[in-house]
């Protein structure tokens, strides 16, 4: 694994990193104190971002695990590292505005990954919102209650789904639920519902901690029908197969949420870095135990932020290789959820009263942070996960 950033994405780079500075950062704290309004700012680059993509591996929220039509021998960095790239650079400027980028919803990546050739072309260009929680079974995706009953050609859908991160912007939402609870995680499949879909109702907006730019809402689904082609995937019920179907969404998620993480601890750790620039030594020439106790926080948090970055990149890596995963992605994910949480309270901690007000940025980072430890899975479920996989265990074996 080559452990620099791959040269043909300087330009990805830089232009997401411009975004961040001058688009993002500017509105960032407009719209934490507006919460729930839509970032307008945001339509334009929203525009210049399908060119982006449209022109090839740009920064797309679709990345998929084993992308359709790579048939390149040898080592590929593809779609799945530049959005890896591109959105810790976004995130670097604001995450909640990321998660408000037009098109770009977690939603797309579960088709990506596992829509089939007909779907991938239909649902081009939709900004699709994720929806897999449910009160009482967040963790736990497997325990989900919310039906899927088969009505002729269509589905009829019945449920209630809360924190859908773009549910009421989104264009449409993808609605996980069952076919048969009686075949348990198996019969968990994931279908498109359109925005303004009969049955389908936005029941409120969440006040939150953090990325209040975003909105988060509860849906409810009272006899909601949907069309049958709208089912991603296969509608054929695998008991052999079970879970690892869905689970491909996760492991094609987790790592651009794991570079969220280190963009926004990024931001951060440069700010403190600014403002204790007197006490650094820019060459790293001080031995480590000579250094003030601040320089040596800042040193430390830096050696476990390259550390979180090189795991997303490794995760984004095999995904675009074609390689499995699972593994890597919550890996990835839990290290950098965990460490950008502990970077921007520490920063916040090393700035004092400077960090504890809002005339600085570093006290919305720290709120933000918190969110990138829960969604996606939260670090103990990463930790069981990675668990399993090391052991050789299933979740009935490991629980």
């Amino acid at each position: 694994m080559n452990l620099q950033n791959p040269k043909k994405f300087k330009l990805l780079i830089d232009q997401a990193h411009e975004t961040a500075v001058n688009v993002l950062r500017p509105i960032s704290r407009k719209y934490d104190k507006a919460e729930h309004s839509y970032p307008k700012e945001l339509d334009m680059f929203a525009s210049i971002l399908d060119g982006m993509n449209d022109g090839g591996e740009g920064m797309n929220a679709g990345a998929a695990v084993g992308k359709r039509g790579n048939t390149e021998a040898g080592n590929k960095n593809g779609v799945n590292m530049s959005t890896a790239l591109g959105v810790i650079e976004m995130c670097y400027g604001d995450t909640g505005l990321l998660l408000s980028m037009p098109r770009q919803g977690l939603g797309n990546s579960a088709i990506a990954a596992v829509a089939n050739d007909e779907q991938l072309e239909r649902f081009k260009g939709t900004w699709a919102a994720m929806a897999i929680t449910e009160s009482g079974c967040g963790s736990d995706s497997a325990a989900i209650r919310t039906t899927a009953t088969k009505d002729g050609d269509d589905y009829i859908l019945n449920g209630e789904k809360i924190f859908v991160t773009s549910g009421e912007r989104a264009d449409s939402v993808v609605v996980w639920a069952s076919l048969d609870k009686k075949q348990g995680r198996a019969a968990i499949k994931s279908f498109v519902v359109p925005k303004g879909t009969a049955g389908m109702k936005v029941e409120r907006l969440e006040h939150k901690l953090g990325i209040k730019a975003s909105d988060t809402a509860v849906i409810s689904f009272i006899d909601c029908r949907v069309p049958s082609v709208n089912l991603l995937g296969h509608a054929e019920i695998d008991v052999a197969k079970g879970f690892a179907g869905v689970m491909e969404t996760f492991d094609n998620t987790r790592p651009l949420v794991a570079a969220m993480a280190v963009g926004c601890a990024k931001a951060s750790l440069e700010r403190i870095k600014e403002i204790f620039k007197d006490q650094l030594d820019e060459n790293y020439a001080t031995p480590y135990l000579q250094t003030s106790y601040i320089a040596a926080q800042i040193y430390r948090m830096e050696a476990e932020w390259e550390a979180a970055r090189l795991l997303a990149m490794k995760a984004a890596w095999m995904a675009d290789n074609k390689k499995p995963n699972s593994r890597e992605a919550s890996i990835s994910k839990a290290k950098a959820g965990r460490i950008c949480n502990k970077i921007t309270l520490k920063c916040v901690e090393l700035a004092a009263t400077v960090g504890y007000n809002e005339d600085e940025l570093l006290e919305k980072w720290a709120r933000d942070s918190k969110i990138l430890d829960i969604f996606e899975g939260t670090q103990q479920i990463q930790q069981l996960i990675i668990a399993r996989r090391e052991l050789g265990k299933n979740s009935s074996e490991l629980k």
